[in-house]
């Protein structure tokens, strides 16, 4: 058996708190998973957003590079506690913590992609080579990923059209034929179904890890879940889950209440969607 531990997507933008990345870090070294999973969408990409045209509010001053940087940036804070605990284990001659890791690229990494595909001219200057997953394994834009007889993917698409499968879990479940984890979709949702040769499957969505608000989803469409989840006793498709949401990791790593904690650090915003 083997335990997972899944990053579920986190928007990093400039101008976003990125405390969490840190909390995440130390988590992961706490936890001390067999097999790490990002689930995508590390890289927001404001800069190459069709939704926002040129010349529009959120398109002004938004430039490739500091979207780059800003996202590598913060993947390093969730890698450098483990970085140095298996640095810890190396200097104490002890055996070495190596678990499998992996970077999904998601849609909004991906714009990337789309924009060197709309524009060749930009074919060497936009790569993914410049985002930064130091030594996660990388998987393309939809790629499918089995780990431990669960199967991951940014988001799983229907075999008619290029939208993605919808709906409750259990109709997921019956589309996909396995048990899966996805991001892409903000919030939470876990079910299981019980097949009739007694194994269970499990359907996973879990679509955000971040502080901030999304605009697109409105003044009444911030307060879904964020955090991140462990699962625990992987074997052949079946697991324990472990949701931790954000609120309970600012707790464990800095001892206060996330809204006490925002609040105190960054006075001038607004975090009752925390609450």
């Amino acid at each position: 058996m083997s335990r997972h531990f899944i990053i579920p997507d986190t928007q990093v933008r400039p101008g976003v708190p990125l405390d969490h990345m840190d909390w995440i870090g130390q988590a992961i070294v706490d936890y001390a998973p067999d097999v790490i999973v990002h689930m995508g969408d590390h890289w927001d990409m404001p800069s190459l957003s069709l939704h926002d045209g040129p010349g529009s509010k959120a398109s002004e001053g938004a430039r490739y590079e500091n979207d780059v940087r800003i996202g590598n940036d913060a993947f390093s804070r969730i890698c450098l506690p483990m970085e140095r605990e298996v640095d810890a284990q190396r200097k104490a001659r002890k055996r070495l913590w190596n678990p499998r890791k992996i970077f999904l690229f998601g849609n909004h990494c991906d714009r990337i992609t789309r924009a060197i595909n709309n524009n060749p001219k930009f074919e060497g200057a936009l790569s993914l080579d410049h985002l930064d997953t130091r030594n996660f394994e990388r998987h393309s834009f939809l790629e499918r990923v089995w780990a431990d007889g669960l199967l991951y993917s940014h988001f799983f698409q229907s075999s008619h059209s290029h939208h993605a499968i919808g709906g409750s879990i259990d109709s997921r479940l019956n589309k996909i034929g396995t048990s899966f984890i996805q991001g892409h979709e903000q919030g939470f949702r876990y079910g299981t179904r019980i097949q009739a040769s007694g194994q269970s499957w499990h359907g996973l969505v879990a679509g955000s890890c971040y502080l901030h608000r999304e605009g697109y989803r409105g003044a009444q469409g911030q307060r879904h879940w964020r955090g991140i989840v462990i699962l625990n006793e992987v074997e052949d498709g079946e697991y324990c889950i472990m949701p931790l949401t954000l609120k309970y990791l600012c707790r464990k790593y800095t001892g206060k209440t996330l809204i006490d904690y925002m609040n105190k650090k960054y006075p001038k915003g607004d975090w009752r969607h925390l609450t």
